[in-house]
Protein backbone atom coordinates (compact mmCIF):
# COMPACT_ATOMS: atom_id res chain seq x y z
CA UNK A 1 0.00 0.00 0.00
CA UNK A 2 0.67 4.07 -0.79
CA UNK A 3 -0.34 5.53 3.00
CA UNK A 4 0.09 9.48 2.85
CA UNK A 5 0.20 10.65 6.06
CA UNK A 6 0.19 14.49 6.27
CA UNK A 7 0.44 16.47 9.82
CA UNK A 8 0.04 20.09 10.40
CA UNK A 9 3.13 21.01 12.05
CA UNK A 10 6.39 19.25 12.17
CA UNK A 11 5.79 16.67 15.04
CA UNK A 12 2.02 16.40 14.52
CA UNK A 13 2.54 12.83 12.77
CA UNK A 14 4.96 11.82 15.97
CA UNK A 15 2.23 12.79 18.36
CA UNK A 16 -0.61 11.26 16.42
CA UNK A 17 0.14 8.60 14.21
CA UNK A 18 3.71 7.33 14.27
CA UNK A 19 2.86 4.21 16.13
CA UNK A 20 0.25 3.59 13.07
CA UNK A 21 3.05 4.54 10.76
CA UNK A 22 5.55 2.42 12.03
CA UNK A 23 3.30 -0.51 12.22
CA UNK A 24 2.55 -0.17 8.55
CA UNK A 25 6.03 0.52 8.06
CA UNK A 26 6.76 -2.89 9.65
CA UNK A 27 4.70 -4.97 7.69
CA UNK A 28 6.49 -3.75 4.12
CA UNK A 29 3.53 -0.64 3.38
CA UNK A 30 5.45 2.56 1.83
CA UNK A 31 4.90 5.70 3.41
CA UNK A 32 4.67 8.86 1.92
CA UNK A 33 5.04 11.87 5.20
CA UNK A 34 3.89 15.36 4.77
CA UNK A 35 4.00 18.49 7.14
CA UNK A 36 2.06 21.14 5.86
CA UNK A 37 3.39 24.48 7.79
CA UNK A 38 6.77 25.63 8.45
CA UNK A 39 5.84 25.60 12.59
CA UNK A 40 7.36 29.22 12.42
CA UNK A 41 4.71 30.45 15.48
CA UNK A 42 5.30 26.98 17.48
CA UNK A 43 7.62 28.81 19.84
CA UNK A 44 8.54 31.81 21.69
CA UNK A 45 11.16 33.15 19.23
CA UNK A 46 9.10 32.94 16.11
CA UNK A 47 10.21 33.02 12.56
CA UNK A 48 12.10 31.53 9.97
CA UNK A 49 14.76 30.47 12.50
CA UNK A 50 12.53 28.30 14.56
CA UNK A 51 11.08 27.18 11.22
CA UNK A 52 14.86 26.15 10.11
CA UNK A 53 15.15 24.01 12.96
CA UNK A 54 11.73 22.77 12.97
CA UNK A 55 12.35 21.12 9.95
CA UNK A 56 15.23 19.78 11.05
CA UNK A 57 13.98 18.45 13.82
CA UNK A 58 10.93 16.45 11.89
CA UNK A 59 13.50 14.73 9.66
CA UNK A 60 14.94 13.34 12.35
CA UNK A 61 12.19 12.64 14.64
CA UNK A 62 10.58 10.89 11.01
CA UNK A 63 13.60 9.10 10.24
CA UNK A 64 13.21 6.09 10.71
CA UNK A 65 9.70 6.06 8.98
CA UNK A 66 11.29 8.13 5.97
CA UNK A 67 12.21 11.61 4.86
CA UNK A 68 9.27 13.52 5.17
CA UNK A 69 7.96 16.35 2.32
CA UNK A 70 7.90 19.67 3.84
CA UNK A 71 5.37 22.09 2.38
CA UNK A 72 6.03 25.29 4.61
CA UNK A 73 3.03 26.50 4.38
CA UNK A 74 2.52 29.53 7.04
CA UNK A 75 1.89 28.10 10.46
CA UNK A 76 -1.02 29.41 12.07
CA UNK A 77 -2.65 30.18 8.77
CA UNK A 78 -3.41 27.19 6.74
CA UNK A 79 -7.28 28.14 6.10
CA UNK A 80 -6.55 31.47 4.68
CA UNK A 81 -3.23 30.39 2.98
CA UNK A 82 -2.92 31.42 -0.69
CA UNK A 83 -2.81 28.24 -2.63
CA UNK A 84 -2.99 25.95 0.24
CA UNK A 85 -5.49 23.65 -0.69
CA UNK A 86 -3.40 23.06 -4.26
CA UNK A 87 -0.38 22.60 -2.83
CA UNK A 88 -1.87 20.01 -0.61
CA UNK A 89 -4.03 18.52 -3.29
CA UNK A 90 -0.88 17.93 -5.52
CA UNK A 91 0.88 16.10 -2.90
CA UNK A 92 -1.89 13.76 -2.05
CA UNK A 93 -2.53 13.15 -5.40
CA UNK A 94 1.23 12.87 -6.61
CA UNK A 95 1.50 10.17 -4.07
CA UNK A 96 -1.28 8.17 -5.91
CA UNK A 97 -2.49 6.52 -2.47
CA UNK A 98 -4.65 3.77 -0.97
CA UNK A 99 -5.25 5.48 2.65
CA UNK A 100 -4.57 9.21 3.90
CA UNK A 101 -4.18 9.68 6.92
CA UNK A 102 -4.18 13.31 8.76
CA UNK A 103 -6.21 15.52 11.17
CA UNK A 104 -10.21 15.47 12.47
CA UNK A 105 -11.75 17.78 11.60
CA UNK A 106 -12.86 19.02 15.55
CA UNK A 107 -8.91 19.30 16.87
CA UNK A 108 -8.29 21.75 19.05
CA UNK A 109 -6.05 23.64 16.37
CA UNK A 110 -7.08 25.61 13.51
CA UNK A 111 -4.37 24.18 11.02
CA UNK A 112 -5.39 20.89 12.28
CA UNK A 113 -9.21 21.70 11.00
CA UNK A 114 -8.51 23.48 8.00
CA UNK A 115 -6.02 20.29 6.74
CA UNK A 116 -8.38 17.88 7.20
CA UNK A 117 -10.87 19.49 4.98
CA UNK A 118 -8.23 20.32 2.30
CA UNK A 119 -7.04 16.50 2.49
CA UNK A 120 -10.58 14.95 2.44
CA UNK A 121 -11.33 17.04 -0.53
CA UNK A 122 -8.12 15.75 -2.01
CA UNK A 123 -8.73 11.90 -2.01
CA UNK A 124 -12.06 12.28 -3.43
CA UNK A 125 -12.99 9.35 -4.61
CA UNK A 126 -9.36 8.10 -4.64
CA UNK A 127 -8.73 6.46 -1.41
CA UNK A 128 -10.36 6.47 2.16
CA UNK A 129 -9.06 8.84 4.63
CA UNK A 130 -8.57 8.06 7.97
CA UNK A 131 -8.57 10.79 10.84
CA UNK A 132 -5.83 10.48 13.89
CA UNK A 133 -7.22 11.05 17.16
CA UNK A 134 -8.21 14.43 18.98
CA UNK A 135 -5.73 16.30 21.45
CA UNK A 136 -6.18 14.15 24.92
CA UNK A 137 -9.24 12.33 22.79
CA UNK A 138 -11.57 15.55 23.34
CA UNK A 139 -14.53 15.01 21.15
CA UNK A 140 -13.74 11.78 19.50
CA UNK A 141 -15.32 8.42 19.05
CA UNK A 142 -12.87 6.24 17.46
CA UNK A 143 -14.07 3.51 14.49
CA UNK A 144 -10.69 1.46 15.08
CA UNK A 145 -7.74 1.12 17.47
CA UNK A 146 -4.10 0.32 16.10
CA UNK A 147 -2.16 -1.98 18.78
CA UNK A 148 1.65 0.15 18.74
CA UNK A 149 2.94 -1.67 22.00
CA UNK A 150 5.83 -2.50 19.73
CA UNK A 151 6.45 0.86 18.50
CA UNK A 152 5.73 3.26 21.56
CA UNK A 153 8.68 3.67 22.59
CA UNK A 154 10.32 4.46 19.14
CA UNK A 155 7.46 6.83 19.12
CA UNK A 156 8.63 8.34 22.26
CA UNK A 157 11.75 8.86 21.05
CA UNK A 158 10.55 10.76 17.78
CA UNK A 159 8.36 13.14 20.01
CA UNK A 160 11.84 13.80 21.71
CA UNK A 161 13.34 14.57 18.57
CA UNK A 162 11.30 17.79 18.58
CA UNK A 163 13.79 19.73 21.29
CA UNK A 164 12.56 23.00 20.28
CA UNK A 165 8.77 22.25 21.78
CA UNK A 166 9.73 21.17 25.46
CA UNK A 167 8.59 17.84 23.92
CA UNK A 168 8.43 16.27 27.20
CA UNK A 169 5.26 17.43 27.80
CA UNK A 170 3.88 15.63 24.42
CA UNK A 171 5.68 12.86 25.48
CA UNK A 172 3.85 12.59 28.74
CA UNK A 173 0.21 13.81 26.85
CA UNK A 174 0.90 10.64 24.07
CA UNK A 175 1.51 8.36 26.68
CA UNK A 176 -1.68 9.04 28.70
CA UNK A 177 -3.47 9.02 25.26
CA UNK A 178 -2.31 5.56 24.33
CA UNK A 179 -2.60 3.99 27.43
CA UNK A 180 -5.94 5.17 27.94
CA UNK A 181 -6.79 4.00 24.21
CA UNK A 182 -5.25 0.38 25.44
CA UNK A 183 -6.77 0.40 28.17
CA UNK A 184 -10.27 0.54 26.43
CA UNK A 185 -10.06 -2.53 24.85
CA UNK A 186 -9.34 -3.94 28.14
CA UNK A 187 -5.29 -3.77 27.99
CA UNK A 188 -3.32 -4.33 30.63
CA UNK A 189 -0.40 -1.99 32.00
CA UNK A 190 2.38 -1.38 29.62
CA UNK A 191 0.18 -1.85 26.37
CA UNK A 192 -0.94 1.22 24.19
CA UNK A 193 -2.80 2.33 21.00
CA UNK A 194 -4.10 4.71 18.76
CA UNK A 195 -7.33 5.42 18.12
CA UNK A 196 -8.48 6.53 14.30
CA UNK A 197 -11.88 7.11 12.89
CA UNK A 198 -13.21 6.50 9.05
CA UNK A 199 -14.03 9.49 7.03
CA UNK A 200 -17.26 7.56 6.20
CA UNK A 201 -18.20 8.21 2.80
CA UNK A 202 -19.30 5.99 -0.51
CA UNK A 203 -18.05 3.90 -0.91
CA UNK A 204 -15.71 3.43 1.83
CA UNK A 205 -17.45 2.13 4.66
CA UNK A 206 -15.21 -0.47 6.16
CA UNK A 207 -11.76 -0.49 5.80
CA UNK A 208 -10.32 -2.69 8.82
CA UNK A 209 -8.15 -5.26 6.62
CA UNK A 210 -6.20 -2.01 5.15
CA UNK A 211 -5.40 -1.47 8.44
CA UNK A 212 -2.45 -2.86 10.86
CA UNK A 213 -3.81 -5.21 14.01
CA UNK A 214 -5.62 -3.63 16.46
CA UNK A 215 -5.11 -4.61 20.46
CA UNK A 216 -6.11 -8.46 21.00
CA UNK A 217 -9.45 -8.98 22.35
CA UNK A 218 -9.09 -9.95 26.30
CA UNK A 219 -12.54 -11.05 28.01
CA UNK A 220 -13.44 -9.22 30.50
CA UNK A 221 -13.45 -10.05 34.23
CA UNK A 222 -12.82 -12.85 33.42
CA UNK A 223 -10.31 -15.53 36.01
CA UNK A 224 -6.97 -15.90 34.19
CA UNK A 225 -7.27 -13.32 31.51
CA UNK A 226 -4.18 -11.10 30.41
CA UNK A 227 -6.31 -8.23 31.24
CA UNK A 228 -6.83 -4.93 32.67
CA UNK A 229 -10.03 -6.02 34.41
Amino acid sequence: MNIVAIGAHPDDLEIFAYGFLAAASSRGDNLILGVATDGAAGGVNQGAELARQRADEARNGLAALGTPTLLDLPDGQLADAPNAQNRIKDFIRDAAPDLVITHAPEDYHPDHRALAAYARDAAGFICPVLFCDTLMGVGFTPDYYIDITPHFAAKQKAIMAHHSQDPSRFSSASAIMNRFRAAQCNAPDGHYAEAYRLDSRFPFTDIRDLLPPPPPYRPFYVSGSDALI
